[in-house]
């Protein structure tokens, strides 16, 4: 029996191509890669056209744009003000030259209506810098208008935490289908936001389970040789 290639396309979905190496990464205990998220986000996307998630690809050239070069024709197309519901993946890679480098996701999420940008940090803050870097890069670009008060930017202290060295990437992915089922399901709560939904069910069993719940939905999607 050959060698598989871990370089194989398994699955084109949206805009988002998955190789052989991205189910190895998720049938181990392995850090996620960009593509991964990308795969998940996209697969959230559909909730709500009112939601954007953005790509870890986007979020890293966003936070690393060049001064006074062009962010507003880069962020156009993302139509961030008619956004009620902005989810940015954070990554620490400091290196521009690598862009699927790193070694700790988080989230920043954007809520219009208390005009606040949370970020969720699975392990104790560790990404606040890389986060607020991505949220002065942004934040004068979520409304049209220029005299539209600041949103304020918020750490979630209550976010659920990690047990190991690379679960991060799969509690942002459990945070973002929180807040996503919470958006559509906010009419009945009023104004209570995500955070104890997260605290309930975003626990380390839940989340181990991901794996095997996101490498089921990529064999689904997988066309039939």
């Amino acid at each position: 029996m050959g060698k598989t290639n871990p370089d194989e396309k398994i699955l084109s979905y949206n805009d988002v191509v998955l190789r052989r190496s991205d189910l190895d990464i998720l049938s181990g205990p392995y850090f996620l890669n960009d593509r991964i998220i990308e795969f998940y986000f996209s697969y959230l996307s559909s909730c709500s056209e009112e939601i954007l998630l953005v790509p870890p690809s986007i979020a890293f050239c966003i936070m690393n744009y060049p001064v006074g070069q062009g962010l507003t024709e880069f962020l156009e197309p993302l139509h961030l003000p008619e956004k009620k519901l902005v989810i940015f993946p954070i990554n620490d890679n400091d290196d521009v030259s690598e862009a699927g480098g790193g070694s700790h996701w988080s989230l920043l999420a954007f809520e219009r209506n208390t005009n606040k940008f949370f970020h969720h940090d699975s392990n104790r803050g560790m990404n606040s810098i890389h986060a607020k870097r991505l949220y002065n890069a942004v934040v004068s670009f979520m409304s049209v208008s220029g005299s539209a008060t600041k949103p304020v930017y918020q750490e979630c202290n209550s976010s659920p935490q990690q047990m190991n060295g690379y679960d991060c990437g799969l509690y942002v992915l459990a945070i973002a289908r929180v807040i996503c089922s919470w958006y559509g399901e906010k009419d009945e709560d009023g104004d209570k936001m995500w955070f104890s939904a997260a605290q309930e069910q975003v626990t380390p069993n839940v989340v181990a389970r991901m794996r095997n719940e996101i490498l089921g939905q990529i064999r689904d999607l997988m066309p039939i040789k």
